[in-house]
């Protein structure tokens, strides 16, 4: 069971997740936008490895995780921005966190050795069939490619939450496994967006757009992270996990706040993703 304490910052982490996925959702181009807001983090990733003691990557697997979860990370942040430029927010953000858990879940048995439940097997089903119930119909347009952009950047996700699981496994410390992959990623997302724009002016003036908006989402993605590892270090995995989930729901309300409208059958599959995660995250005995 949580304890107050860490009920408190696994929520707050939930929010503050979803909360800076709507920030870059508010940006005019969300595609630029978002190398400004990884460049936030890392700075401050950067300050918080400051008070590591001991290595910061103790075996060559520990390096080698670390990087390839920076490769999936700007693969994530990419398809993202794409997803949040052309689809409501509640909807790319169910679908590729929902679409992360679907694709996580069999890796870990299969792969990493966990458990298989029959707890696990219906939440992967409630998420499969909530997916499913979203998209029944893909939308058409823009929605529709935001859409195929949400499931790649579930791909992403899901690959760099299992190489981030490796990387801790073989002892990295997290301020430095986070701030060593932003760093990886940042570089290749500008060289990305860089073969997409005029040049090296046109960019920087696009990222320059809101500043602060910036400098905010990058501290709330920074804040999302560092206090999901305090709740971790105090609670269980699966309880923390599982709560964590609740993110769903959040980007939902905050969709909602900015004049988005899901039908009656999106917001039906929606929480039934949100259930079946809490489903494959519930702590076993």
């Amino acid at each position: 069971m949580l304890s107050p304490a860490a009920l408190v910052l696994v929520l707050s982490s939930a929010f503050f997740h979803a909360l800076w996925n709507a920030l870059l959702k508010r940006h005019e181009d969300p595609e630029s936008a978002v190398v400004g807001v990884i460049a936030v983090t890392v700075v401050c990733g950067g300050l918080w490895a400051l008070g590591l003691q001991g290595a910061a990557f103790p075996t060559s697997a520990a390096l080698l995780w670390s990087l390839v979860a920076g490769v999936l990370e700007s693969g994530y942040l990419v398809t993202l921005a794409r997803a949040l430029r052309r689809a409501p927010l509640g909807l790319a953000y169910t679908v590729s966190r929902g679409g992360a858990l679907l694709l996580v879940w069999p890796v870990s048995v299969l792969w990493l050795g966990e458990q298989l439940t029959p707890w696990s097997v219906a939440g992967a089903a409630l998420v499969a069939l909530g997916m499913a119930a979203m998209n029944l119909v893909l939308p058409r347009g823009e929605v529709g490619e935001g859409v195929l952009w949400a499931l790649v950047s579930a791909a992403c996700i899901a690959g760099f939450n299992l190489s981030y699981k490796r990387a801790l496994g073989e002892g990295a410390q997290p301020p430095a496994l986070f701030t060593l992959s932003l760093g990886v990623a940042l570089p290749l997302i500008v060289l990305m967006r860089r073969r997409e724009e005029a040049g090296w002016g046109v960019l920087r003036r696009k990222v320059m757009t809101r500043p602060l908006l910036l400098v905010v989402a990058g501290l709330l993605c920074m804040l999302s992270f560092s206090l999901l590892l305090l709740a971790l270090v105090h609670s269980g995995t699966g309880a923390v996990l599982t709560l964590r989930n609740t993110s769903i729901a959040f980007a939902l309300g905050l969709g909602a706040l900015q004049g988005e409208r899901m039908g009656r059958r999106q917001l039906v599959g929606a929480g039934l993703v949100m259930l079946g995660a809490v489903l494959l995250g519930w702590p076993r005995p």
